[in-house]
């Protein structure tokens, strides 16, 4: 098993000799005192296109040594080199022999990501303007529901990844915002929708349907749910279109579900 490997590796043992030594005594304020330089050891600000970002391991209860030993396990379990052949395209989801292309996303450079031989970068810049004029007219009150009304709130519909990273930034992003009011259902317990949609108007609120391949049982009963609740003020199929949209490859489901897959 990849676990008992790992856990034989002789990085993970020194590791767990590291651990069982002393870090399991260290205490945070201590690491502060003992090191008057500890922050700056342990932070970096990275400069991006829209400003810094502080990178700050300081408030973790780790010494120059953990972080050490830590890079040493990396390395010994070929992070470095899956991380390159991350960047580089190639294969690394052997479960479905697919490219894993996270960092295509964030390709500012524009800098050529190719896969089987084909740049990525032209369908992932288009997808990324799709997504800029879409939340453009939602954020303008261009996009409006049903009845005419400017959308007041979105529901992200979505488990696992599809929730938590959403959640996630929303949660951070919290103190800056000054646009639609944010929900996240993910429950397939139907009190956590229930209670959701107490709180809104049918007329005004915009759902996000996060499921690759649109069978995700728990999110796509959910969605089926917050579809009955608008049709029901609607009393029309049309207004499925005005009031949902999906993150998903399933173009097919997604039309059947009455959402424009376009």
């Amino acid at each position: 098993m990849i676990m008992a490997t790992l856990t034989e590796k002789a990085e993970w043992k020194k590791l767990q000799q590291h651990y069982d030594g002393e870090a399991k005594t260290f205490h945070m304020r201590k690491l502060f005192q003992d090191d008057s330089n500890r922050f700056n050891k342990f932070s970096k600000t990275l400069s991006t296109p829209e400003g810094d970002l502080l990178v700050d391991f300081s408030k973790n209860i780790i010494t120059e040594d953990t972080l050490s030993a830590l890079f040493n396990l990396a390395r010994a379990c070929d992070v470095e080199e899956m991380r390159n052949k991350m960047f580089a395209g190639e294969k690394i989801n052997i479960t479905e022999n697919r490219a894993v292309l996270h960092v295509a996303l964030r390709n500012r450079s524009n800098k050529p990501i190719l896969v089987d031989g084909n740049d990525v970068m032209g369908d992932v810049n288009a997808v990324l303007a799709q997504m800029r004029s879409f939340t453009k007219d939602v954020r303008s009150g261009t996009w409006k529901g049903y009845s005419g009304e400017v959308i007041t709130d979105i529901v992200n519909i979505g488990i696992g990844g599809s929730d938590l990273g959403p959640l996630m930034v929303t949660e951070a992003l919290k103190p800056f915002v000054d646009g639609p009011k944010a929900h996240f259902v993910s429950n397939i317990d139907g009190t956590h929708m229930a209670e959701t949609l107490k709180k809104l108007k049918p007329e005004s609120t915009l759902f996000i349907v996060a499921s690759k391949t649109f069978t995700t049982v728990e999110t796509i009963t959910n969605a089926k749910s917050a579809r009955s609740w608008l049709l029901k003020a609607a009393k029309s199929d049309d207004a499925v279109a005005k009031h949902f949209v999906a993150l998903s490859t399933n173009k097919d489901k997604v039309s059947e579900f009455g959402i424009d897959a376009s």
